[in-house]
């Protein structure tokens, strides 16, 4: 695994840079409780079921069990008013730190405000860079450049299927990785002359997405491509399409993440174009961010952590990042972020 030996030294220049480009600001104090030896306990609260967000669990879980950590999961099932409940469950519990992924623009701020004061300390995931634009704070933010995988995908099609006109199945529309993703992509789609044809909302559900693709192959739309946001709604089109055997013929299937759902796929070249993000390794990253500043070795707050992606295709699967978690992401932790280490 991981052979492209090149890929892997331009993502080890571009986090070196990122990481020195990072405007940091300073709190003060350790956390008393980490101090007085008593075995710590983090809270996560997560947006919903869907497989993304139970990898990131896995990362979470990989952590706490490493350092000796318990962890607390709420899911908030997509609902909003749940998600507030889930906060003020985590702030009565008086857990020593959170780990936030919002399915929304103010669930990650309402946390960082309502734990600030009462002393807890939050890292938040895949809120597209918007916590750090809202004038809260936060130890960190984990997360993927939405923007540039927008961006990469679109010249790859452009460059592969010139001219292409492409159907979107997206996630969510109120998921800030899905807006940042969308819009990129649909600047990207028009600046290389390819055809974005319509946007419908998948809603991370395998079922949803295949019936939506049906649908739209019933209806006559001239269309040639399907993107589908994550491999696990992209496995669900392909099966549909290759039913009625209409998998690369005329349509091909792009989408995102570089899941275990989707690397068969691009070995029999059903699934032409994907792109590796690991969610296992970004729990991880989030725990040992969160750690680090509990146990009193990390000071600095509002701190960007942002994850490498890459474009993955049936001739380089092996380079994907492993979204099942294990000891391969303290490996790559240890060789793209050290000093989250360094406790």
């Amino acid at each position: 695994m991981l052979r492209n030996r090149g890929i892997w030294r331009t993502l080890l220049c571009a986090t070196v840079l990122a990481i020195a480009a990072i405007g940091l600001v300073y709190a003060s104090g350790d956390n008393e409780g980490a101090k007085a030896g008593k075995k710590l306990v983090y809270g996560h609260i997560t947006p919903g079921p869907d497989t993304w967000y139970k990898r990131v669990v896995d990362g979470l879980q990989l952590g706490a069990e490493k350092y000796g950590v318990e962890l607390i999961v709420l899911n908030s099932d997509y609902d909003v008013q749940k998600e507030l409940a889930n906060i003020d469950s985590m702030i009565t519990q008086g857990i020593d730190g959170l780990v936030m992924f919002s399915f929304n623009e103010n669930g990650a701020r309402i946390a960082a405000e309502k734990c600030k004061k009462a002393g807890i300390p939050v890292v938040v995931v895949d809120s597209a860079g918007a916590i750090f634009k809202q004038g809260v704070e936060v130890v960190a933010g984990v997360d993927f450049d939405w923007a540039k995988m927008g961006e990469m995908t679109m010249k790859w099609l452009a460059k592969n299927k010139p001219g292409a006109k492409w159907m979107n199945i997206t996630g969510n529309f109120t998921s800030l990785p899905m807006i940042f993703l969308n819009e990129s992509m649909a600047e990207w789609s028009k600046k290389l002359g390819l055809t974005l044809v319509d946007t419908r909302e998948g809603k991370f559900d395998p079922n949803l997405a295949m019936n939506i693709a049906q649908d739209l192959v019933q209806s006559g739309v001239d269309f040639d491509t399907f993107y589908v946001s994550d491999e696990d709604m992209g496995a669900a089109v392909i099966r549909m399409l290759t039913d009625k055997k209409l998998i690369n013929n005329p349509y091909w299937v792009i989408s995102e993440n570089g899941s275990p759902a989707g690397i068969p796929l691009l070995q029999d070249g059903r699934l032409r174009y994907t792109i590796s993000a690991s969610p296992g390794w970004e729990g991880v990253l989030a725990f040992l961010a969160l750690h680090k500043y509990v146990v009193g070795k990390e000071k600095k707050v509002n701190q960007p952590i942002i994850m490498p992606i890459f474009d993955i295709t049936k001739d380089n699967t092996g380079d994907i990042i492993p979204w099942i978690v294990g000891p391969v992401h303290f490996d790559l932790t240890k060789k793209f972020y050290p000093s989250l280490l360094d406790f």
